[in-house]
């Protein structure tokens, strides 16, 4: 019998499989398709054979970490959620899926990850609480600034994070995609009929998001509670994908020594992580000593090393 694959995200929290965008898109799709995946939810992206969330590890074609790359490879292996759509609605799909990565991806990137507020108080938050010690330092710091590369490669060289003129156009454009999609649903189960296909993951996972979240500040949750339509969509696919097996998602609370040291010891490259692990936690401690004078390095000059030396050579004769 051949070996699962193995799928790795991020656990979810606020009610939601998984608290990260692609990992939920990921996920709702394996769901739509019928993959018999092997789901590993971490707290550590390091845990993933890629260092990466997503990861699908695979037999025949190796470590997958791309969304949109995971799901091609799952419609390869015959979990196509997309088998029945004709050409027409093909074609559809990759519109709409521009249109999110366009239009409301970038909104939702600038409000997690951008906005001082909700960053500050709930997103570096969040994920401060929940990855191990001491990688909780860094790891928020590098998705941080990978999540702004991203928002610079959709928005093009003109963004500019205190630009407010542009931040005001980010979230029209975001407002009105939300709006277009209710739309398009109408009073329709899903968005090709009563099946769910690949867009539809697209579509949940950016919803979901927005919706389940508790933001300081989020325009663009009041504007999609304003859409019933949506809300009861993503309330849908949760109830019926998400909970078919008892499987239930409640707000996560910082997990405990006990907790994480039982996960740890599930999860594959125990021994590199170990290693990993105790290395950043000797840079993180030598790091904070020098820098809060605990300890000093003294700068010696060539001829004070010479006195030193003669010195020390008398003592020895004497």
């Amino acid at each position: 019998m051949a070996a699962p694959m193995e799928l790795y995200c991020w656990r979810g929290d606020w009610g939601l499989p998984s608290a990260d965008l692609d990992c939920l898109t990921v996920l709702t799709y394996a769901k739509f398709s019928g993959a018999p995946l092997k789901v590993h939810k971490l707290w550590n992206p390091w845990r993933s054979p890629s260092g990466r969330l997503p990861a699908l590890k695979t037999r025949q074609d190796g470590v997958i970490f791309q969304t949109s790359k995971i799901i091609t490879h799952l419609k390869k292996q015959k979990y196509n959620a997309d088998y029945d759509l004709s050409a027409k609605q093909a074609a559809d799909t990759l519109a709409f899926i521009s249109l999110l990565e366009e239009k409301l991806l970038p909104a939702l990137i600038h409000t997690f990850w951008v906005d001082a507020k909700n960053y500050v108080d709930h997103t570096r938050k969040w994920y401060a609480e929940t990855i191990p010690f001491p990688l909780n330092f860094f790891i928020p710091n590098q998705m941080h600034k990978r999540h702004l590369e991203r928002l610079q490669l959709i928005r093009g060289e003109s963004w500019r994070e205190d630009d407010e003129t542009l931040e005001k156009q980010l979230y029209t454009d975001a407002l009105e995609c939300l709006t277009l999609l209710s739309q398009r649903l109408g009073t329709h189960r899903f968005f090709f009929g009563d099946s769910p296909a690949s867009l539809d993951a697209y579509i949940f996972s950016h919803l979901a998001l927005v919706l389940n979240v508790k933001l300081p500040s989020s325009r663009l949750q009041q504007h999609l509670r304003s859409l019933p339509n949506l809300c009861q969509y993503c309330a849908s696919i949760l109830t019926i994908y998400f909970t078919r097996d008892g499987e239930t998602f409640p707000r996560l609370s910082p997990k405990s020594p006990t907790a994480e040291s039982s996960d740890y010891e599930e999860e594959p490259n125990k021994r590199r992580n170990q290693i990993l692990s105790v290395a950043v936690g000797l840079l993180a401690m030598v790091g904070y000593a020098l820098l809060s004078g605990i300890v000093s390095i003294q700068r010696v000059s060539e001829d004070k090393a010479v006195e030193l030396g003669l010195a020390l050579e008398e003592d020895e004769e004497d």
